[in-house]
């Protein structure tokens, strides 16, 4: 196993050791369940294919472009309204 220095600032490296110590693990071990976790842009795609050939496959159901790029809106909407709550959260408690 190869080790790796990542820069960050020291409001980051705090979040994640907290992250880290809440959930009883280490900050090496947390970081690789991030990176296990995080796709690539070919992963992704991957799977979106795979889901599209499935629905078609078990369910007769063929995902146009059009709702492929309308769910990825409404995720992004849905993904950053929860950064956003998340961070309210956040500064609520100072």
């Amino acid at each position: 196993m190869s080790d790796v220095m990542i820069r960050v600032p020291a409001e980051v490296r705090d979040q994640l050791a907290a992250v880290a110590e809440a959930r009883g693990t280490s900050l090496r071990a947390l970081m690789q369940e991030i990176a296990a976790q995080t796709l690539t842009p070919e992963q992704i795609k991957a799977r979106a294919e795979r889901t599209r050939a499935l629905l078609a496959e078990r369910f007769g159901h063929y995902v146009t472009d059009e709702e492929s790029a309308e769910m990825r809106r409404r995720m992004r909407e849905a993904s950053a309204a929860h950064r956003a709550a998340l961070a309210g959260e956040g500064e609520s408690s100072r």
